[in-house]
């Protein structure tokens, strides 16, 4: 799922990777470039999800990233994908909003659209998110940099209940921006483990190596 002006060309990288495993990887393209209303790119997942599943996917694992990790977040709850994914792993997700949707919404009031206005921390969307637990099911990983200079702080990525992932809290050598989130070798490896056939397990230093 991409993020905030729906960049598919950002996860082409990921969904080669996990097609090289012999998996299908499905990239979902958002009305209006991401940048319409969250809760409706959810329902736009909701329909991509189903559509894998009646077609006979045998299960559906969920990767957002950036906002589209909100996005799944959303999908979750308001369309029983806790029941649909068997995982979801999102990358650098602001899940308590972004200081530069802020910026952009007070610098030029109205213009900043839906999806920018739903990302100002304190929105009454992601007061709704902070609210409600995070779904017993699926299990959830939250991948995030230190380095983040576009989800400030980059600890709006945290996730109650979730496998919160700082990758530096494990690599403190990697020095990873946010747009580099999809395509770092580090990050690639440690998402293809999680939506592997073991157990979701928080990764290790030894997952370092890329």
């Amino acid at each position: 799922v991409p993020g905030y002006g729906g960049q598919t060309a950002s996860l082409s990288v990921l969904a080669t990777r996990i097609r090289d495993t012999g998996r299908q990887a499905i990239v979902v393209r958002m009305p209006g470039n991401g940048t319409g209303a969250l809760n409706a790119d959810a329902s736009v997942l909701n329909d991509a999800v189903n559509r894998a599943l009646g077609g006979g996917a045998p299960s559906v694992d969920v990767i957002g990233y950036s906002a589209g990790g909100v996005v799944a977040l959303l999908w979750a709850r308001q369309d029983d994908g806790a029941a649909k994914a068997r995982r979801v792993i999102t990358l650098g997700s602001p899940y308590h909003g972004a200081k530069i949707a802020a910026g952009a919404e007070g610098f030029v009031p109205g213009a900043c659209p839906p999806a920018c206005q739903q990302l100002v921390p304190g929105s009454s969307l992601l007061a709704e998110l902070d609210a409600a637990p995070v779904p017993a099911r699926p299990r959830w990983m939250s991948l995030w940099t230190t380095d983040d200079k576009v989800v400030t702080p980059p600890e709006s990525a945290r996730l109650a209940g979730a496998i919160d992932v700082p990758i530096q809290s494990i690599c403190p050598g990697e020095r990873i921006s946010h747009g580099q989130l999809p395509t770092n070798p580090v990050v690639t490896e440690i998402v293809l483990q999680a939506i592997g056939p073991g157990p979701l397990r928080a990764p290790t230093s030894a997952d370092c190596a890329g």
